[in-house]
């Protein structure tokens, strides 16, 4: 007999499905921060595959993982409109002496063609694809199908803070804005990982509901790749100007 896709799972095995999700993204972000240089880049295709293939075994359409065919232009307009608002936003950030700092980090202080490889590989695939297709795909539509949107946003979007505990270690000491914000020591580096948490968790609100106006991932992975690499890139640029 063939599986009702629309039928409402429950409880106890909804948990057991966000349950393993997490399991492996907790394995991917320790193997990302501990293991060999390039993991992310490996890691991230095969596990973003792995887990649309347990999101479709749990029932998921195409739509509820924001891959349906139907939304591909829309996804495609509103992805062209994210990322010409953050070459706009940007543009005038790197433009004004006070916001410039922001973009001072020194984990990203690598040569051109470091930059570049980063910007468009690393980032998008090693990074992008991942965490949109695990948190505003599967989690999200795993949610949303059993519990509705506003549930589906607020988890996806509490686990995409968590998320970057691992990564934000040491934002304090890279970051001269993060830096001067809250100060060294053991407080600083606490407060930079808390700051870090809270900002990507509402950062995962705003990519859920760019995902949810679109029907698309495409949309909130322009979006996610405009933010990272379009930042990589203006301040690798700021980094070869002197101001006065």
């Amino acid at each position: 007999m063939p599986v009702d896709r629309t039928q409402r799972i429950s409880h106890r095995r909804l948990g057991l499905l966000l349950g393993a999700v997490v399991v492996v993204l907790v394995a991917v972000n320790v193997a990302n921060k501990y293991g060999p240089a390039g993991t992310g880049l490996i890691a991230g295709p095969l596990v973003a595959l792995g887990l649309l293939l347990l999101g479709r075994r749990a029932g998921l359409t195409w739509h509820d993982l924001g891959l349906s065919r139907r939304t591909l232009t829309r996804g495609s307009k509103y992805a062209a409109g994210a990322i010409l608002a953050v070459a706009v936003v940007y543009g005038i950030a790197a433009a004004v002496p006070a916001t410039r700092p922001a973009f001072q980090d020194g984990r990203y202080d690598l040569q051109l063609s470091a930059v570049l490889q980063t910007a468009f590989l690393v980032i998008p695939f090693g990074t992008v694809l991942l965490e949109e297709v695990a948190f505003r795909g599967v989690l999200h539509g795993l949610v949303n199908r059993h519990r509705g949107a506003v549930w589906a946003s607020v988890v996806s979007s509490v686990l995409f803070g968590l998320w970057h505990i691992l990564p934000s270690l040491g934002l304090a000491d890279a970051n001269r804005a993060v830096g001067s914000a809250v100060g060294g020591g053991t407080a600083g580096q606490v407060l930079a990982v808390a700051g870090a948490v809270g900002f990507t968790a509402l950062a995962g609100l705003l990519l859920c509901e760019l995902r949810r106006r679109s029907g698309s991932l495409l949309a909130a992975a322009a979006l996610h790749w405009a933010t990272n690499g379009m930042g990589l890139l203006v301040g690798a640029a700021l980094a070869t100007v002197h101001f006065s």
